[in-house]
């Protein structure tokens, strides 16, 4: 066993800031990072390839901390590192990304380490872990990236990319589903560069984790493919070493480290137990422990000389060796490739490639039209073959989400360079995974059916969190999907979806507005997007005769407008569009103005300044319609308190489309009687 007392020095440093934060905090988890503070130093300090005076060198390993709960045990790391603090421009500014005084401030209001780690808050932070299982599915979509890229980028003489992903986990992370599905994709992938540190003390917060999970571990990820090495003891750190190793020279399948470790390790009454995972030790065991570490029992906050030092030389000289290396071999590559080189800058600023819009397709009039799914995967394809590092797929159902790069090839076990992804039926994954992309700068997609976003929604939220442009390609988006019934039949996801906070939701009323509404998406540097398709068709407007599609981007424009004021607005999104155009003529043949706006986006509505949202909603007309095939709810803002919602105040039914539409009232005689009984509230 290694008994280099300034490495016991460092590890015991970990162990008592975190002790002394989460005290001073009244707040937070110190059991695990005083169990996990040898396995985390040991891996900084002999393997990680982290430089951090550039925490964004785009090769570096990546480390991410799922069991998020012990933050204090990432904090710690990134303080005696001195990892340097980024903006939101991804330039890099000459000051640490967590002080000494920082940590003193700990959960608290503002802090730079609030009680789990936060992406785009704390740089250094690789991803945002609260949700248990979050992380360790992110990881799956870092290491996809990084083969990807290499697949992408790496030529002869210039390997530009080669970097490990590194995740701690605890057994919360190895109960939650997603870290199932993520784990067995991963090992069918047979990702080399995966590597899963599993914390295994064996307690949780009700006590031992035998009231609810006793199953073999290592026997089930060896199911799914996976390497699986064990270290007995968290204090060996000869035996951590051998398993890095034996993780870096041993290719050909992710990897598992099970380490056996002890909670709260050091304190005299708590190590093992429950007490010691979710709450302060409290000042007398607090003290028993430093006792314990031989460290003295009233200094708080306390970083002995020679501690920084040894993060300096070890992770830090490794880390900048590494990372300079790296840089002159891109000046010469940048001569050598210059179009690729150009292309990973772009990359690492969420910059678009020259010409992605240039062959994008504007479709005929056409009275039949397209599904807008259908016509989504023709913008898709076009706008991919211009866009290279545009990367995703779906839950088992590319057939019906029309989301397949034709000319691109699939990612299969072993080779990770086509631009298809076959998630399998693993929609919570899937989301975490293309969050993972998304964090590795690759523009990720996913697809699947609108109702199965409830699978997906914990990673979309974490995605707006986040403030990364994933797209999340839904279909199917309502009861007119028919035969397959309420069980598949979205009703209440959109204005779920919509009542996300930094989330756009699309949904598009042609296929020239699913068009323009790709060119929404492809912009978008921090915000993630819900693109809402349908499996019917829908018909594709004669723009000479309606208004430009373009006004998509601003959420909402007057389609069709009346001749002078209208007496009442009609306001549609995705297929109900085509059927408020249907009730405006039959109105005016009745000698009513209507006008018809599609607000394909709330969100991007509410961001237009006050004068443009008057234009297309005026204060004056109070007689107005919505007409959407979802949940009521939410409407009330855009119809006021005099207007009327034509939606869903019940679950769908399994039956052609054309009975749900007469059964649900989406027929043009509804909308035109439910427009005329408002005009008459609007006037009392």
């Amino acid at each position: 066993m290694t008994h280099d007392p300034t490495d016991w020095l460092c590890i015991n440093t970990i162990r008592t800031l975190a002790m002394d934060a989460v005290e001073q905090a009244h707040s937070g988890h110190p059991g695990a990072p005083m169990a996990l503070a040898p396995v985390a130093y040991q891996l900084w300090q002999q393997e990680l390839r982290y430089d951090p005076t550039q925490p964004i060198w785009p090769n570096r390993d990546r480390f991410v901390l799922s069991n998020g709960h012990a933050s204090m045990l990432l904090y710690a790391l990134l303080h005696l590192a001195g990892s340097r603090r980024v903006t939101s421009e991804y330039t890099v500014e000459d000051q640490v990304a967590i002080a000494l005084e920082d940590i003193k401030k700990f959960r608290q209001l503002d802090s730079s380490t609030p009680g789990h780690p936060e992406y785009r808050w704390t740089s250094g932070v690789e991803t945002t872990t609260g949700p248990l299982g979050q992380g360790v599915a992110n990881t799956v979509g870092m290491a996809i990236a990084g083969r990807w890229l290499a697949g992408y980028f790496n030529r002869p003489g210039f390997e530009l990319f080669d970097y490990d992903v590194w995740a701690i986990c605890g057994d919360g992370d190895l109960m939650e589903g997603v870290a199932s599905e993520a784990a067995s994709l991963a090992g069918h992938l047979k990702l080399p560069n995966l590597c899963w540190v599993y914390d295994s003390n064996r307690i949780s917060i009700d006590g031992s984790t035998d009231l609810a999970f006793t199953e073999d571990v290592g026997k089930r990820f060896e199911a799914y493919g996976w390497r699986v090495l064990h270290v007995a003891d968290a204090n060996d750190l000869d035996a951590l070493s051998q398993a890095f190793r034996t993780f870096k020279q041993d290719r050909g399948l992710p990897t598992l480290i099970i380490v056996t470790t002890q909670i709260g390790y050091g304190a005299p009454k708590k190590q093992g137990s429950a007490s010691a995972h979710g709450e302060p030790l409290g000042a007398e065991e607090i003290k028993g422990a430093k006792r314990k570490y031989g460290w003295p029992e009233d200094a708080q906050f306390l970083v002995p000389e020679g501690v920084r030092e040894r993060f300096a030389q070890r992770v830090g000289e490794r880390g900048r060796k590494l990372r300079t290396e790296w840089e002159a071999r891109f000046a010469e590559y940048q001569k050598k490739h210059p179009e690729l080189a150009e292309h990973l800058t772009r990359m690492q600023k969420r910059e678009l490639p020259e010409g992605w819009d240039k062959e994008l397709p504007v479709f005929p009039a056409d009275a039949k039209g397209v599904a807008t799914r259908e016509s989504s995967g023709k913008v898709l394809n076009a706008l991919a073959k211009n866009y290279p590092w545009l990367v995703g797929g779906s839950a088992d159902l590319n057939p019906s989400t029309k989301t397949f790069l034709s000319f691109s090839g699939a990612m299969k076990p072993g080779d990770q360079s086509g631009r298809n992804i076959h998630f399998g039926v693993r929609e919570h994954a899937m989301g975490s995974i293309i969050n993972g992309l998304a964090l590795s700068k690759v523009r990720p997609y996913s697809a699947t059916f609108l109702i199965f976003s409830e699978y997906e929604r914990p990673p979309i939220r974490l995605s707006a969190i986040m403030e990364l442009p994933a797209i999340h390609i839904f279909t199917h988006d309502s009861i007119g999907l028919g035969e397959d019934g309420p069980t598949h039949q979205p009703v209440e996801q959109l204005p779920s979806l919509r009542s996300i906070p930094g989330l756009i939701v699309l949904r598009p009323g042609d296929a020239n507005e699913v068009t323009e509404a790709w060119k929404v998406i492809a912009p978008l540097r921090h915000q993630p997007v819900v693109l809402v398709l349908t499996r019917q068709a829908v018909p594709t407007l004669d723009r000479t005769k309606y208004a430009p599609a373009s006004g998509v981007a601003k959420g909402a424009y007057v389609l069709s407008d009346s001749k002078g004021t209208p007496d009442v607005i009609l306001i549609g999104t995705g297929s109900e569009v085509s059927l408020c155009l249907q009730a405006q003529e039959q109105l005016e043949g009745q000698g009513v103005k209507a006008r018809v706006v599609s607000m394909p986006s709330w969100e991007l509505f509410e961001q237009q300044d006050e004068a443009y949202r008057e234009q297309v909603l005026p204060s004056s007309v109070h007689a107005r319609v919505a007409v959407e095939k979802a949940s009521t709810f939410g409407w009330e803002r855009f119809v006021g308190l005099r207007g009327a919602v034509i939606g869903m105040r019940s679950f769908g039914a399994s039956a052609p489309l054309k009975a749900l539409q007469q059964k649900f009232g989406f027929t043009v005689e509804n909308v035109v009687k439910v427009a005329r009984e408002v005009i008459e509230q609007a006037k009392k």
